[in-house]
């Protein structure tokens, strides 16, 4: 029976703090007038069910007592992160494997991706620093009538990969759940420079990861 690693994308192969992360403090502060820190984010992934951003965006202004139309929020939250033609925020986005690593685990095993992004969101990235890593399948956030931690991304890739032995890898509580209620063993990855570490590597052994890494090029000795 082979094995198939599933990965998350943000905080996991992509590092997002000054692209996604910088797009919900600029959305709020710009609806506001107010900053939120990384810090707070961090505490609203931590509660759970917050893995869309556009919806967390929307649900820190309203604790910061403006009410805002999800519509207008997703307007300007992509207007900072994909700017023109994707030049945004974007950008400033970096790659977390080391050069080979990728390629090296696919001699060895299936590599899929389940992801919160919308498909297009995640091209742009894996167009740039990815181009020849085939993921397959690739479920995206537009692939799912519900979202993490609902389980319906995973339980896709088991359908496509039947007798197959899954393992995915994320750095949310969200991810951690959503593996859970797909039985497939989960890996967190929580960095060393995460806010929040202890509080984020106490909630993944309550869901009972297999392994908690600080970067994804850890995983070969995880596997």
């Amino acid at each position: 029976m082979g094995s198939v690693i599933v990965f998350d994308m943000d905080g996991v192969l992509a590092e997002v703090t000054e692209s996604y992360r910088e797009s919900i403090v600029q959305t709020v502060k710009y609806f506001t007038g107010k900053t939120v820190t990384r810090d707070a984010i961090q505490d609203y992934k931590n509660q759970g069910g917050w893995n869309n951003d556009w919806a967390l965006s929307q649900k820190i202004a309203a604790d910061f007592g403006v009410q805002i139309d999800y519509d207008t929020v997703i307007a300007k939250f992509n207007g900072f992160f994909l700017g023109e033609n994707g030049d945004g925020l974007v950008q400033r986005e970096r790659w977390f494997p080391q050069p080979g690593l990728l390629e090296r685990l696919s001699e060895r095993y299936g590599l899929a991706l389940f992801t919160g992004r919308l498909r297009y969101e995640a091209d742009i990235t894996l167009r740039r620093f990815a181009p020849c890593v085939a993921f397959d399948p690739m479920i995206c956030a537009d692939d799912v009538a519900a979202a993490k931690p609902a389980p319906e991304g995973l339980l896709a890739i088991q359908q496509s990969k039947p007798k197959q032995q899954l393992w995915y890898v994320g750095d949310t509580v969200d991810d951690a759940r959503c593996a859970r209620a797909a039985a497939v063993p989960f890996i967190g990855i929580a960095a060393h420079t995460h806010t929040k570490r202890d509080q984020l590597i106490a909630l993944f052994q309550e869901e009972k990861a297999v392994a908690i890494l600080e970067n994804i090029n850890e995983i070969e000795g995880a596997l």
